[in-house]
């Protein structure tokens, strides 16, 4: 193998990039390898139990992962490694013979980059590979700057309660400024989530606790492209993957603001489902924190309230019917209902014009 270039390089150690190739057929390890070798540090194994060994053994950068396999197949793979706290955040661009939408959707709801089609196409590859190696440095970067500026300012403005306050408002206003058909969500969100715990009968450092806690619970679209948040059209598997990320981001940027420790609960965990579906974490039911459940529900409601980029706001009729049957599912079934209420009560629907700070 000849010298690597710079692009390729992982510029804190100035080693290659470890990319791992898991396929059964040993020749398409050998293609790849022919085809990253030079500007890479490839390993590869011919079925998924060897995969997962040399993961623990050498964590990879990268991993190239064959769908079809025997024993256990390119999926089994994805889930073991998504599932596991130390391996998640490693990047995984599936590999098929196949063009099937369906098992692409699959992929990526599973935590999946990127898919690539065989027969293997050198430059692709090549494209491929350099994209998601410096996609995900770049979101390391910026999670880094961004965490370390955004702690330096809480710790500076969180020594009262009132520049606290001040603080959660003007953040949850930068967030919101990155897309303009998102302009007040973070205090509407916050605004119903207040209200349903008022009503599931929390107490008032509950109610204020999780006001502020879903102002922020969006802040780690600070990091997601602004391009990719206003997309008026489908996103690509990589443009997804890195709006994914952002709940882990913001629970990063948040996990150091000790006067309420409890902030980067509804950041990180927001897009978990009731049914374990969700991300970051793939929590299930009450595994998911109470807030974070109630918060969930609260911006289920102002995204199908609010006019997007490629649609109006939706009739009450129909918000309220897509809540039912997101009841259980997506969504805790109580706080759920307690939405349907407040709906029902709401004839006028101005439920959203509406704005109470605690």
């Amino acid at each position: 193998m000849g010298e690597s270039t710079d692009k390729s390089m992982d510029k804190s150690t100035d080693k290659k990039s470890l990319i791992l190739t898991v396929d059964d057929d040993p020749i398409n390890n050998m293609i790849l390898d022919a085809i990253l070798g030079h500007d890479y540090e490839v390993i590869s194994a011919v079925n998924g139990e060897k995969a997962i060994e040399l993961i623990k053994e050498r964590r990879p950068d990268l991993v190239l992962l064959d769908i079809n396999m025997p024993v256990m197949n390119g999926f089994q793979v994805l889930e073991h490694i998504k599932q596991d706290k130390e391996w998640k955040d490693i990047p995984v661009i599936m590999l098929t013979a196949e063009v099937d939408q369906e098992k692409e959707v699959k992929g990526i709801q599973l935590g999946a980059f990127d898919f690539l089609h065989k027969p293997f196409i050198p430059t692709l590859i090549l494209i491929h590979v350099q994209r998601t190696l410096e996609l995900m440095a770049l979101q390391k970067r910026m999670q880094e700057r961004i965490d370390n500026q955004i702690k330096a300012t809480i710790s500076q403005l969180a020594s009262t309660k009132r520049l606290f306050k001040q603080m959660v408002f003007a953040l949850a206003k930068t967030i919101d400024a990155k897309d303009p058909y998102t302009n007040g969500h973070s205090q509407r969100v916050a605004d119903y989530s207040r209200e349903i715990s008022y009503r599931a009968g929390k107490s008032k450092n509950y109610q204020r606790n999780i006001f502020y806690m879903a102002l922020l619970h969006d802040i780690g679209k600070i990091g997601v492209s602004g391009q990719v948040l206003n997309k008026p059209d489908k996103l690509t598997p990589s443009e997804y993957s890195s709006i994914k990320v952002h709940p882990i981001i913001g629970s990063a940027i948040l996990s150091s603001v000790h006067e309420m420790e409890e902030l980067q609960e509804g950041a990180r965990s927001h897009h978990e489902r009731y049914d374990g579906t969700g991300y970051p974490d793939g929590l299930v039911g009450k595994a998911i924190p109470e807030k974070a459940r109630i918060i969930a529900v609260a911006d289920v409601y102002d995204a199908m309230t609010s006019k997007r980029s490629y649609r109006d706001v939706l009739p009450q009729s129909v918000v309220r019917e897509e809540l039912v049957k997101a009841k259980g599912t997506q969504l805790d079934p109580v706080f759920t209902d307690i939405m349907l209420q407040m709906i029902d009560e709401d004839v006028e629907y101005r439920m959203r014009e509406q704005e109470v700070v605690p």
